[in-house]
């Protein structure tokens, strides 16, 4: 049911900031591609905090040795971008996890085409999604399900995006209610042409020269 669905949106100032940025129609292209790949980062920083395993180490520091904390490394991290609109969130989000495994998916004229994923995804693989901005809900769910054949639902996967339209969310609810979403805004309505109202724009057309927006 849509109501299971968990879409958090962090009150974090940065994020305020850049989402801003990216909503204003005279913001240069270079300018928006920088507050694309800061929100990539500022969200993935939030999606992380609870989520990414760890280990108990202990260390030898200059002075003694230490009990610490690491990101546990046995657990790996598919990150899967939909080109182009999500790469954008995933340049700033690679500096937050740089080990992790890096996968594409594409809008064709058959459907979502596959670029550099593992099939079937290994079974304690933790996957996060970077999702350009969620106005037409279809792509993601071709997705979804295609993750939800291999087992991977609920706790192992995480969707970043800059920007989510409220009845996108629903139908996405409906589905896979199992889904936690990371977003900058939850925007109420879609337009006559289905671009996300207010939105931040046409994403693919401003960031890089042309229109079609993962």
């Amino acid at each position: 049911m849509a109501m299971a669905l968990l879409v958090v949106v962090p009150p974090h100032p940065l994020l305020s900031h850049w989402l801003t940025v990216l909503r204003d129609g005279q913001t240069p292209q270079p300018l928006y591609g920088t507050a694309l790949s800061e929100l990539g980062r500022w969200l993935s920083y939030e999606a992380l905090r609870d989520w990414l395993p760890q280990c108990e180490l202990t260390v030898q520091s200059t002075a003694g040795s230490t009990q610490g904390k690491v990101v546990d490394p046995a657990i790996p991290l598919l990150a899967i971008s939909a080109v182009p609109g999500g790469l954008g969130l995933w340049q700033g989000a690679q500096a937050v996890v740089p080990a992790a495994q890096i996968g594409h998916v594409a809008a064709g004229s058959d459907g979502l085409q596959w670029i550099n994923l593992p099939h079937p995804v290994p079974a304690n693989t933790g996957v996060l999604l970077f999702w350009g901005q969620l106005a037409d809900p279809e792509p993601l769910l071709l997705l979804l399900d295609h993750l939800a054949e291999q087992g991977v639902v609920g706790a192992r996967l995480r969707l970043i995006t800059a920007v989510a339209a409220a009845p996108a969310l629903h139908a996405v609810g409906e589905r896979h209610g199992e889904l936690t979403i990371y977003t900058a805004a939850i925007d109420p309505d879609l337009g006559p042409g289905g671009e996300i109202v207010p939105g931040i724009g046409p994403l693919e057309a401003r960031l890089i020269g042309f229109s079609h927006s993962l």
